[in-house]
């Protein structure tokens, strides 16, 4: 399949996955001229705080381009939410001219669930009969993150956002994580609005 995308440009390879980028846990992160850990200092949340402690986006990583795409959530990574990420990554594809992605996640619940793999069906019905972007799903083993190539770019992207004696806004989070990644800022994916 790999080798397949890698010789077709109109196929995408893309590796897909969720992450929680949080308001207070810091990763570890070592200075460059001590090789000590640089002091973090640890916050909680005030008690009056409104604000989420952390935040959720997709992310898929295109093999084509080496280009991290992220979307924000409102709310925790669901059925309805994957299909609008799914639905919003094959419309960007069809702007590009592409006519298949090979996906591959993990088996997260809301990966195989009734609803989204009815949805690719039938997202996969009208692109064969009308053109679009087909998707072809490949599922990586159960609690095997290190197959997915994604899963370092959170790492670095966590290391890169962190904010040692300060406390980041959900606002400063996701300008941060897009401007790492280099990708679009754009509206925060929600049951209604895609």
């Amino acid at each position: 399949m790999i080798r397949l995308a890698s010789l077709d440009p109109r196929i995408v390879l893309g590796y897909l996955d969720e992450v929680w980028w949080s308001r207070f846990s810091q990763p570890k992160v070592r200075t460059w001229e001590y090789d000590k850990p640089l002091p973090m200092v640890q916050r909680e949340a005030a008690k009056d705080d409104k604000e989420p402690k952390a935040i959720a986006c997709y992310g898929l990583l295109r093999k084509d381009t080496d280009q991290v795409k992220v979307r924000f959530l409102e709310e925790r990574p669901i059925s309805e939410i994957t299909i609008s990420f799914l639905q919003w990554i094959v419309e960007e594809l069809e702007k590009e001219g592409k006519k298949a992605l090979f996906l591959i996640w993990d088996n997260a619940s809301w990966h195989k669930s009734k609803k989204v793999c009815g949805w690719v069906k039938e997202n996969n019905r009208t692109a064969k009969q009308e053109g679009g972007v087909r998707i072809i799903r490949c599922q990586l083993p159960s609690k095997s993150p290190w197959l997915n190539p994604i899963e370092p770019h959170w790492m670095h992207g966590k290391k890169a956002i962190c904010e040692p004696n300060g406390e980041l806004t959900k606002e400063m989070i996701e300008q941060r994580v897009c401007d790492y990644f280099n990708s679009e800022q754009l509206p925060r994916l929600s049951n209604n609005v895609a």
